[in-house]
Protein backbone atom coordinates (compact mmCIF):
# COMPACT_ATOMS: atom_id res chain seq x y z
CA UNK A 1 0.00 0.00 0.00
CA UNK A 2 1.42 3.29 -1.22
CA UNK A 3 1.51 6.11 2.20
CA UNK A 4 -0.32 8.94 1.48
CA UNK A 5 -0.24 12.59 3.10
CA UNK A 6 -3.04 12.77 4.84
CA UNK A 7 -5.47 16.56 4.55
CA UNK A 8 -6.48 18.15 7.70
CA UNK A 9 -9.71 20.17 7.78
CA UNK A 10 -10.10 23.08 8.98
CA UNK A 11 -11.53 21.21 12.54
CA UNK A 12 -8.60 19.11 12.42
CA UNK A 13 -10.81 16.34 11.19
CA UNK A 14 -9.36 13.99 8.48
CA UNK A 15 -10.00 14.98 4.90
CA UNK A 16 -8.48 12.10 2.84
CA UNK A 17 -9.64 14.22 -0.60
CA UNK A 18 -8.80 17.35 0.55
CA UNK A 19 -12.34 18.07 -0.89
CA UNK A 20 -12.83 20.94 1.96
CA UNK A 21 -9.47 22.78 0.51
CA UNK A 22 -10.57 22.60 -2.97
CA UNK A 23 -14.29 23.71 -1.71
CA UNK A 24 -12.99 26.58 0.25
CA UNK A 25 -10.84 27.41 -3.35
CA UNK A 26 -14.08 27.16 -4.78
CA UNK A 27 -16.23 29.49 -3.01
CA UNK A 28 -13.25 32.40 -1.99
CA UNK A 29 -12.61 32.72 -5.74
CA UNK A 30 -13.67 35.98 -6.90
CA UNK A 31 -14.91 35.71 -10.83
CA UNK A 32 -12.80 36.69 -13.93
CA UNK A 33 -13.20 39.71 -15.59
CA UNK A 34 -16.29 41.57 -13.10
CA UNK A 35 -13.60 42.83 -10.96
CA UNK A 36 -15.41 41.23 -7.94
CA UNK A 37 -18.77 43.12 -8.83
CA UNK A 38 -21.89 41.85 -9.83
CA UNK A 39 -24.07 43.03 -12.89
CA UNK A 40 -27.27 44.07 -11.90
CA UNK A 41 -30.26 41.77 -12.60
CA UNK A 42 -31.76 42.85 -15.83
CA UNK A 43 -35.69 44.08 -14.95
CA UNK A 44 -36.94 42.73 -18.35
CA UNK A 45 -38.33 39.08 -16.81
CA UNK A 46 -39.67 41.30 -13.57
CA UNK A 47 -41.85 43.45 -15.63
CA UNK A 48 -43.11 40.28 -17.21
CA UNK A 49 -43.89 38.89 -14.64
CA UNK A 50 -45.80 41.95 -13.11
CA UNK A 51 -47.96 42.10 -16.06
CA UNK A 52 -48.62 38.12 -16.46
CA UNK A 53 -49.78 38.67 -13.21
CA UNK A 54 -52.54 41.36 -14.11
CA UNK A 55 -53.62 39.62 -17.07
CA UNK A 56 -54.19 36.59 -15.32
CA UNK A 57 -56.43 39.08 -12.54
CA UNK A 58 -58.49 40.63 -15.11
CA UNK A 59 -59.08 37.17 -16.89
CA UNK A 60 -60.17 35.69 -13.29
CA UNK A 61 -62.10 39.06 -13.00
CA UNK A 62 -63.90 38.58 -16.39
CA UNK A 63 -65.35 34.97 -15.75
CA UNK A 64 -66.37 35.72 -12.88
CA UNK A 65 -68.23 38.71 -14.03
CA UNK A 66 -69.47 36.78 -16.22
CA UNK A 67 -70.49 33.58 -14.50
CA UNK A 68 -72.41 36.20 -12.03
CA UNK A 69 -74.32 37.81 -15.13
Amino acid sequence: MANTPSTQGPEGNYDPAGSTQMFRAFVDETPQGTGGRQAPAPAGPRIGLIVGVVVAVLVVAAVAWLALK
